[in-house]
């Protein structure tokens, strides 16, 4: 009966913060279409694992929104070989988890922190892109 009463409140607290992001979502940058495009082409290469309904996960597509950024998402919890690939690949369930490829070489980034900090150094207004980039 607890652990029933514990899922309940987990999936209205779960849906709660479903609201409030949608609710509360950032505006995204704004590029140059020239320069959108070199951002797509860099994100492509990058995967978040996530649930849907995790605060952490939230807080890293939102970070993603902000920065325009379109970056694959993969559920880890309802989706079972995208589960299987953070498990086998990453090396534990955990999210989120962002999958960096850079050539042949991968990296697994845990801890919404540091995925958002990397987000905002690489895709950010401060980063290293060909051209500046301004906020809507």
């Amino acid at each position: 009966m607890k652990s029933l009463v514990l899922k309940l409140v987990r999936n209205a607290l779960g849906q709660l913060i479903i609201f409030i992001d949608f609710i509360t979502r950032p505006q995204r940058m704004t590029r140059s279409e020239h320069l959108q495009g070199e951002v797509d082409l860099q994100s492509k290469d990058l995967t978040l694992y996530q649930f849907h309904a995790c605060p952490f996960c939230v807080k890293v597509r939102r970070s993603m929104i902000r920065l325009n950024l379109n970056i694959e998402l993969r559920d880890a919890k309802n989706d079972e070989q995208s589960r299987q690939e953070l498990l086998e690949e990453g090396g534990r369930i955990k999210v989120p988890c962002l999958r960096i490829q850079e050539g042949a070489q991968v990296t697994w980034l845990y801890e919404s922190k540091a995925i958002i900090s990397y987000l905002d150094q690489r895709f950010g207004v401060q980063s290293n892109l060909p051209e500046s980039v301004e906020s809507a």
